[in-house]
């Protein structure tokens, strides 16, 4: 990467890095200290340490009575909960009654955290078979909303040839713990032109079918258009069915999914995304929140309300015709019709990555209910904004941290972490101002 950027001096020490977070967040595999950059062409470098994917057996509407979520009456911190992690990327739980949070290591390892302890021997182990270039690695984890009977569970990682592999694994029949890596099923792969924009986050929806997000191939600009494409599987959020096979899938097409029948790739479920890094579902509402990495400009977090068809069902967020709500290609006069617009964004010059978050619907911080909240990878700023807020809606910054945010989950129980480059568990804690 010939790219290169710095973090304000009075923040921390500026150090060179190979992975890129919401710019399609990976971690060069260099010495001890891993690093992390943005694309090719987005002029900034940041240093680097954690990222996430909400569960989806946790979608579940919540009876939790509050106040309207007000961010300006929110005092946020953070507890660190548990160090010593290799640049974890994903956090997320089995939803299968444990209340054991599962960490996704970039390097190619899954970690568990149970009862206030980090297991020693990982859940999974696939750090053989992982490329581990600039933005790319272990990126992804979703459990079946069965996991608890089945023990199935999802992967998301670039392979030694640098191309997106989802995989599906079981659980150990007599460790729980530990998963029986020779399980592994491929499910799908998609060709990757560039190393860089790889998304990677995975989850299963309500309607309980698994989404994906993916990046437009990388590079800078999108030069092939592939966001807008409906010809490729890149820039987009797929839909499959993971609960059958067709033909020579190892999935089947949901039948509403928006182009079958029609012009297009059956698995896309919507469209014109950047470097989807960090989205997730409002397991009250089944809205579906996409952070967005951007380009030279801005970043974007996108709201799809939940409908009878589903959240976000053939949704156009724009990219690379536009850029947040700005014209990128072209560059003025562009046409702005049946784009989505983000329901908030914000320019450089609070931070270069955003990390998508979630909407806390847990019960230990009632102050908190109701909240979307997210991140900037480069700045560790962290904000919020209503989940019920009109679009646009302006952001309350809480947090400016000195930590590498690269990702944020829930637990079984609707508590949000976050996780750190640098090797660290942080979890959200609420309470009045």
């Amino acid at each position: 990467m010939t790219a290169s950027a710095r973090r304000p001096a009075s923040r921390r020490p500026t150090t060179t890095l190979g992975l890129v977070v919401a710019a399609g967040l990976a971690v060069a595999a260099l010495a001890p200290a891993a690093s992390l950059a943005r694309d090719p062409g987005d002029g900034l470098v940041a240093q680097a340490r954690a990222i996430d994917v909400p569960p989806a057996r946790t979608l579940r509407p919540r009876s939790v009575v509050v106040a309207p979520y007000n961010p300006n009456t929110v005092r946020l911190t953070l507890s660190r909960i548990v160090g010593g992690l290799s640049q974890p990327v994903r956090v997320t739980n089995a939803g299968d009654g444990s209340g054991r949070l599962f960490i996704v290591e970039k390097p190619g390892r899954i970690r568990i955290h149970k009862n206030g302890t980090l297991l020693t021997t990982p859940f999974l182990d696939i750090s053989s078979s992982v490329s581990k270039g600039s933005e790319q690695g272990l990126l992804g984890l979703a459990f079946h909303p069965a996991y608890e009977t089945n023990g199935r569970f999802y992967i998301n990682y670039t392979n030694s040839g640098g191309d997106t592999v989802i995989r599906e694994y079981r659980r150990s029949s007599t460790n729980p713990d530990r998963a029986n890596g020779s399980s592994g099923r491929t499910i799908l792969v998609i060709d990757q032109p560039y190393s860089n924009h790889n998304g990677g986050n995975i989850a299963f929806g309500p309607d309980g079918y698994l989404y994906a997000g993916t990046g437009d191939g990388g590079s800078a600009g999108d030069p092939g258009n592939r966001a807008q494409s409906t010809s490729s599987m890149l820039g987009k959020m797929l839909r499959i069915d993971v609960d059958g096979t067709s033909g020579s899938r190892q999935y089947r097409i949901p039948s509403s999914n928006p182009y079958v029948g029609r012009t297009g790739l059956d698995e896309i479920w919507s469209r014109g995304l950047r470097n989807p890094w960090g989205w997730s579902f409002d397991r009250a509402t089944g809205a579906l929140w996409i952070g967005d990495v951007g380009q030279n400009r801005y970043e974007e977090i996108n709201r799809s309300a939940a409908t009878s068809s589903g959240a976000g069902r053939a949704a156009n967020y724009g990219w690379r015709v536009m850029e947040a709500r700005s014209c990128y290609s072209p560059s003025s006069g562009c046409n702005t019709s049946g784009k989505v617009l983000p329901i908030t964004y914000y320019s450089h010059s609070f931070g270069c990555s955003v990390t998508g978050g979630n909407v806390y619907r847990g019960s230990a911080y009632p102050i908190l209910h109701g909240g979307y909240f997210f991140g900037d990878y480069c700045s560790g700023r962290i904000w919020s904004i209503s989940a019920a807020a009109a679009s646009p809606a302006s952001r309350v910054q809480h947090l400016d941290t000195s930590l590498l945010i690269s990702s944020f989950g829930e637990s079984e129980s609707g508590e949000l972490y976050l996780t750190d480059l640098g090797g660290s568990l942080q979890r959200l804690v609420g309470a009045p101002k």
